[in-house]
């Protein structure tokens, strides 16, 4: 009777053995993977984003001009538009206003009439100011001070004035520099490759070359 327990003990093990093997396993997915999935998102390699982020950058240029620049003279300007133009590359030469700074003018508000802006200006010129008189313009028989460079001159002699009992006025003046560019179009930048780019700098070596959009003129 004992040896027919312990047979029956070993079949049933047995069997648990046999049915474990039969029952496919499950991995339990991550939470983050799973409510990602669920959110209706898709999982992409970084290497398949960096290829689209390159495409998107090439694709913006696509319509845009490329500039070489700027020159302070159009002779130069000219110059290389000649060398691109013996390479069967057309171009154009287009003047553009930079900012070059700013200035900062002091002077006095007009006064009703000429000759109440000579006695202020002498009385300036009495305490030892610089001053001058200005003959046109919107400020007309004001008093000018003087342009200067830096904001902190300008405040120096606007001071000096406050204390002698004036109010005088600091208006910053913008300096706008012309440059010219050469511009190629979009059919002419298929043309240009990285050894013809280094040569051409070669030869203008103050050139710099940048997309920008295409002005309205000239082909």
């Amino acid at each position: 009777m004992r040896w027919v327990f312990l047979f029956l003990l070993m079949l049933n093990a047995v069997y648990f053995v046999w049915h474990q093997q039969q029952v496919p396993l499950k991995g339990k997915e991550l939470p983050p993977v799973q409510a990602y999935r669920e959110s209706g998102g898709s999982i992409r390699l970084l290497s398949e984003e960096g290829g689209v982020a390159r495409q998107a950058s090439s694709s913006s240029n696509d319509g845009a001009c490329l500039l070489f620049g700027p020159f302070e003279r159009d002779e130069v300007a000219a110059n290389l538009r000649q060398r691109l133009l013996s390479l069967d590359i057309a171009s154009q030469v287009v003047e553009k206003e930079s900012d070059a700074g700013a200035d900062f003018a002091v002077y006095l508000s007009p006064l009703a009439s000429r000759s109440a802006a000579i006695r202020q200006l002498r009385e300036l010129q009495a305490r030892k100011i610089d001053s001058y008189l200005i003959t046109q313009g919107p400020n007309t028989n004001g008093l000018s001070l003087g342009i200067f460079p830096r904001r902190e001159s300008a405040d120096a002699i606007a001071q000096r004035l406050r204390q002698a009992g004036y109010y005088p006025v600091i208006e910053e003046i913008t300096r706008a520099q012309r440059e010219f560019w050469v511009e190629v179009k979009a059919a002419g930048r298929r043309l240009l490759d990285d050894s013809l780019l280094a040569g051409l700098k070669g030869d203008f070596p103050a050139m710099r070359h940048q997309f920008m959009a295409c002005t309205v003129s000239g082909d």
